[in-house]
């Protein structure tokens, strides 16, 4: 890779995490497309270097908030989410592992990422953009708050995204959460299911190639942008940060659509 391509690489990676860490979308989201348009490295190597940035940033923002005493993470529930999205990112890396081993050409594996995010995205921007009228939901039981985790973790894993915007939808609507609150949620549960990821990529050895420069320059910029993030979210009301959480959602969904064509 070029010199500059490492710079396009870190600056991804920083702002990604800086948007992530206001929203709680972890950053992946816009890592793993913005980074697969450029087209240097494999699809398994962008969503493996995404996952350790967003790691990176989300371990960083959830410490960070806990041993200043302004975490927001509803331990009752959200340890199960986060337990059930840490058997989900297990699940979801499994799944991505063999729909790579059945594809022909390694790249239908990005088109059908993208075709997957689009559609999940489209449908989080309606929700958000429809959420004041429809009735939320106050989800206690143990054993559910572990399925909905499973499925957040699945998608996030596959998609290689970290979490994404469907783990705001889904706290808002099962959990009642305003939008700082799952925020913050969304980065615990980002957290689990990245750990557990980054775990059975190692045990079952199926590290993709990259090098080690680009794997610590993207990690060093997750967790400065998530220093970032947090510094601005402080400054923000709730009205802001879900405006820009539906701005981010318009660019994210142009970004798949041009990476689907690419993949195609």
């Amino acid at each position: 890779m070029n010199l500059y391509l490492y710079v396009i690489f870190a600056m991804v990676s920083f702002l990604a995490s800086v948007a992530g860490a206001i929203c709680g979308i972890g950053g992946g989201v816009l890592i793993k497309p913005i980074l697969d348009t450029f087209g240097v490295l494999s699809v398994a190597s962008i969503s493996f270097l995404s996952g350790c940035t967003v790691l990176s940033m989300s371990c960083y923002s959830v410490v960070k908030a806990k041993l200043g005493g302004s975490s927001l993470v509803d331990m009752k529930t959200g340890t199960p989410l986060a337990i059930g999205a840490a058997l989900g990112g297990v699940a979801g890396k499994m799944m991505f592992q063999y729909i790579s081993s059945l594809a022909a050409d390694r790249d239908q594996v990005g088109a059908v990422q993208a075709s997957c995010l689009l559609v999940i995205t489209f449908g989080t921007l309606i929700y958000t953009l429809k959420k004041d009228k429809i009735r939320t939901h106050h989800v206690t039981n143990v054993p559910a708050c572990i399925a909905i985790g499973l499925v957040l973790g699945i998608l996030s894993s596959f998609l290689g995204i970290g979490g994404g915007p469907i783990n705001l939808v889904v706290l808002f609507f099962f959990f009642s959460m305003d939008t700082k609150t799952a925020a913050q949620n969304s980065l615990y549960i980002i957290l689990f299911s990245q750990i557990a990821s980054l775990v059975n990529t190692l045990v079952t050895r199926t590290v993709p190639e990259f090098t080690i420069g680009l794997l610590v320059l993207m990690v060093a910029c997750g967790i400065l942008g998530g220093a970032a993030g947090r510094t601005v979210n402080r400054r923000m009301d709730g009205t802001m940060v879900n405006k820009l959480f539906i701005g981010l959602m318009g660019i994210i969904m142009l970004i798949c659509v041009y990476n689907i064509i690419q993949f195609m």
